[in-house]
């Protein structure tokens, strides 16, 4: 059996886990979240503690037991905690705004780029550098978080761009004459 799928699943106080089939929904205090096991792995609870058991001993039954642990992990962690990806926006005259459910940005271009934040995701500008993006899934943060950067990627020379908060960017050297 996979490693990560024998490790239980501790639940917080305050989430509650429904199991209907194969359709598992985690409810805490941040919001709800479901998923859609695969038909080779079942889901056991005892008290607070969740356990993933795949239904037999095929290895690509054992390889969905460690990712449905993976993610229901995550789900649980997501409707307890939230998840949060920080972006910093570098370059002269570079900036982010806030307006209730868009986020416009000042990179460089001709126009301001507008980008509608999707449902479940809040983003907040603490500066006009700094990006915050919220929510309770994993993937979704992570994804808004990543078509953001998409706008601007930090560029090699002089570093401009949007970046992920502790990136390290590889700078090149400017060719010389």
């Amino acid at each position: 059996m996979s490693r990560v799928a024998k490790k239980p699943i501790n639940l917080p106080a305050g989430v509650k886990v429904d199991v209907n089939g194969q359709s598992v929904s985690i409810n805490g205090p941040k919001g709800t979240l479901s998923h859609l096991l695969h038909s080779e792995v079942g889901v056991s609870i005892e008290g607070d503690v969740l356990s993933v058991i795949p239904r037999s001993e095929a290895s690509g039954s054992r390889a969905q037991a460690g990712t449905a642990r993976a993610l229901l992990s995550n789900m649980v962690e997501g409707v307890a905690k939230g998840f949060e990806q920080k972006l910093e926006i570098v370059g002269v005259g570079y900036r982010a705004q806030a307006k209730g459910p868009i986020l416009s940005l000042t990179l460089g271009f001709s126009h301001p780029v507008d980008f509608p934040v999707p449902d479940g995701i809040t983003i907040e500008t603490p500066s006009q550098t700094e990006i915050l993006v919220k929510g309770v899934d994993k993937q979704k943060v992570g994804q808004v978080a990543a078509n953001i950067r998409a706008y601007r990627r930090p560029e090699p020379y002089k570093g401009k761009g949007v970046k992920y908060a502790g990136e390290k960017i590889l700078r090149k050297e400017a060719k010389k004459t």
